[in-house]
């Protein structure tokens, strides 16, 4: 019996030693491994920061250029049937689009609704106005339409898009 105490009085401080050693490496590992994903974190943001940055500006880019005004400035209605010029001004968009989507990786799924929600506006801009225009319209008939459109509703169709992502790039960054 006395033996068996004896033991005991030996292992126990012993085990209660190994514990408290346990309980110290366990912490400073913990410690290291949450600072390790600190800079892991940081340079990850150093690296990934100027990327989403750049998708941003890229996106108020597309929306800039397929805005009715500008879209119609850069795309020239002159010379070319109504017809043909509804078709030139929707696949400059899809055109914008399709070489802008990859952004949307980089932007919260809300912008990324909001781009695609103006590009449909625009779209369906387009659309209504040239259905209301007569046969045989020239192009340029047709961009005066989309303009007094526009400037009849008071509602550019990209201009919700552009300052969501405004306010996103100020809260994120």
């Amino acid at each position: 019996m006395e033996l068996i105490l004896d033991i005991l009085k030996i292992t126990i401080p012993g085990l209660i030693v190994a514990i408290a050693m346990y309980q110290l490496v366990n912490k400073h590992n913990e410690r290291d491994y949450k600072i390790r994903l600190l800079e892991l974190k940081q340079k990850n943001a150093e690296v990934v920061t100027p990327i989403r940055l750049q998708a941003y500006e890229r996106v108020v880019l597309l929306l800039e250029r397929i805005t009715p005004s500008n879209l119609l400035l850069r795309v020239s209605g002159s010379g070319h049937t109504a017809s043909d010029y509804h078709r030139m001004l929707l696949a400059e968009i899809r055109s914008e689009f399709s070489h802008n989507m990859s952004q949307q990786v980089y932007m919260s799924e809300q912008a990324w609704q909001q781009v695609k929600h103006a590009r449909e506006e625009v779209v369906k801009l387009i659309n209504q106005t040239y259905q209301e225009m007569p046969d045989k319209s020239k192009g340029t008939d047709l961009a005066k339409g989309i303009l007094e459109t526009v400037i009849a509703s008071e509602n550019d169709p990209t201009a919700r898009a552009i300052s969501f992502i405004k306010q996103e790039i100020a809260q994120v960054f």
